[in-house]
């Protein structure tokens, strides 16, 4: 008898305990076509340039309060990231390559004289409770929101969706199991950020226009500030019994840049062009955002139980006639921008606070966009009995923490953009697939056949192409890259002229060290 009562002593205990353990709030906060350096934190070893035009004083708050990753990477365009941030898959393996289209079965690559872009999943992704065998081109997964819905959180979306085109199941928030969703639909960019345009292009806009912050026009708010604000009552409004993950997905700092008359005049005060004053004052407003919502936590006592994980969809914009000056210059040091596998296009900038992360402290390990996926549920203490898909991401949860003191220089991770994202046609632009391991980082082009091998430590700025003197280093990552994308049932190019897939990238180096001509 008296085991017994020990027994039933001892389980109640473990059900108390298991009840009173606390789910923490997380928030991730991207913002869309960020680059790198475009804030006044420096994420490299000294400041920079750009550092120095950009103010972001709630970014360098919650660097203080928590931990700069300077090594962080997205994909090179939006739709991509935004797929791997739900499902944890590598770009490669959910074929999600490109940005998706407002319209359905419409591929958005841009018409090219030598190759025909791989065969990718135009039609986004699909939630695997809505698949339906007759949609094709999608990728079919079991996301983020969903899981996290179902291990108890209250779910809302905020902002810019992107993951499907319109009327297809992907292109809803709430299908892929957000409770709430604000502003979210299957358009890439605003029509407009002004309440004066009620936040589309003109009267007749369907496609790009926001919806559901109607209330906020007659105040003239900005969308970024509609967006936060809207977010912040939500979150007042919610069943506080339950933990929230709150996916605040801004649509600053992307085109088209409309004057936030809050913030551009300093910047025309400080000689910056009309359009760089437009696109800094963006940053600035999206910054505000940020630090209404970290003293919106502070004010309920929420801060201390709330994960912030703040990062962007791919480097910055650097086209001339979207941005000022001369073109694939506006990320310097690093090479080119959005749309490319240079470090420009891929690497952005990173903030994690919240519990155990301690504050002031930086870390150096390099991660990826689907890492969030798997870091985030860990987070949660949700571990579903299942997903439908094959997961790629590593947490880095024990970085954020501490319990990884090193880097993990043996981490590999891989990008893959088979397609034509715009009608440059300029090396690095679209059309390559890549590999970091360590300090090692190969880049295979493609168009023009050729590898390039670059050491990040010491040449962030890719300008000393070293695969023809560390050709050990470069068979072994081609190697590597040609295995991971295999792995992953990648899709390649063709050719125009002969319909012939394109070289894997051992079979590139193997041609190219016994002077082969490849065509």
């Amino acid at each position: 008898m008296k085991k017994g009562l020990i027994f039933l002593f001892v389980f109640f205990a473990f059900i108390e305990s298991r009840a009173q353990v606390k789910q923490p709030n997380i928030i991730l906060f991207l913002v869309d076509d960020m680059g790198w350096q475009d804030c006044s934190l420096p994420f490299w070893d000294k400041p920079t340039k750009l550092n120095a035009i950009y103010h972001t004083p709630n970014m360098q708050k919650l660097a203080a309060k928590g931990m700069m990753l300077t090594n962080a990477y997205s994909n090179a365009v939006c739709t991509p990231t935004r797929v791997s941030l739900m499902t944890g898959m590598n770009v490669a393996r959910h074929g999600v390559t490109n940005w998706t289209n407002v319209n359905s079965n419409t591929p958005t690559d841009f018409k090219d004289s030598i190759l025909k872009p791989a065969n990718w999943n135009y039609n986004g992704l699909t939630p695997e409770r809505f698949y339906s065998e007759a949609l094709n081109h999608t990728v079919v997964a079991t996301p983020l929101p969903q899981i996290l819905n179902e291990a108890g959180y209250y779910t809302i979306h905020a902002g810019k969706a992107h993951f499907a085109p319109t009327g297809l199941p992907g292109a809803s928030p709430v299908n892929m199991g957000f409770d709430i969703n604000i502003g979210g639909s299957a358009a890439g960019h605003p029509g407009s950020f002004l309440a004066s345009k009620n936040y589309r292009q003109n009267e007749k806009d369907t496609s790009w226009a926001v919806r559901g912050l109607e209330k906020y026009i007659p105040e003239d708010l900005y969308l970024t500030e509609a967006i936060t604000r809207e977010a912040i009552h939500t979150l007042d409004n919610r069943n506080s019994n339950k933990p929230f993950f709150l996916y605040l997905s801004h649509y600053a700092v992307h085109v088209p840049y409309d004057k936030d008359i809050r913030f551009y005049q300093q910047y025309i005060d400080a000689g910056l062009t009309d359009t760089e004053a437009k696109y800094a004052a963006l940053v600035e407003g999206m910054d505000k955002s940020l630090g209404d919502i970290m003293h919106y936590l502070e004010k309920n006592g929420l801060d201390k139980d709330t994960y912030i994980l703040f990062t962007s969809d791919n480097g910055g914009l650097s086209l001339k006639g979207s941005r000022s000056g001369e073109p694939h210059t506006q990320n310097l040091p690093l090479k080119q921008g959005k749309g490319s596998l240079y470090e420009g296009g891929i690497r952005v900038p990173m903030i994690a606070a919240g519990p155990q992360i301690k504050p002031g402290s930086v870390s150096k390990q390099y991660i990826v966009s689907e890492d969030y996926f798997t870091t985030i549920l860990q987070m949660a203490n949700a571990n579903p009995k299942k997903v439908k898909q094959v997961v790629d991401g590593k947490s880095f949860l024990p970085v954020l923490q501490g319990k990884q003191k090193n880097v993990d220089a043996q981490k590999t991770i891989i990008w893959h953009y088979p397609n034509n994202w715009t009608n440059v046609n300029l090396k690095g632009i679209s059309w390559a697939s890549a590999i970091r391991q360590g300090d090692w980082k190969l880049i295979y082009f493609h168009k023009q056949q050729t590898l390039e091998l670059y050491n990040l430590s010491k040449d962030i700025a890719e300008q000393q192409d070293l695969s023809g003197i560390e050709i050990a280093k470069t068979k072994l990552l081609a190697q590597l890259l040609t295995q991971k994308l295999k792995e992953r049932n990648a899709a390649m190019p063709s050719w125009l002229s002969t319909g012939q897939t394109i070289a894997w990238p051992n079979e590139i180096f193997e041609l190219s060290n016994t002077n082969q001509v490849i065509k």
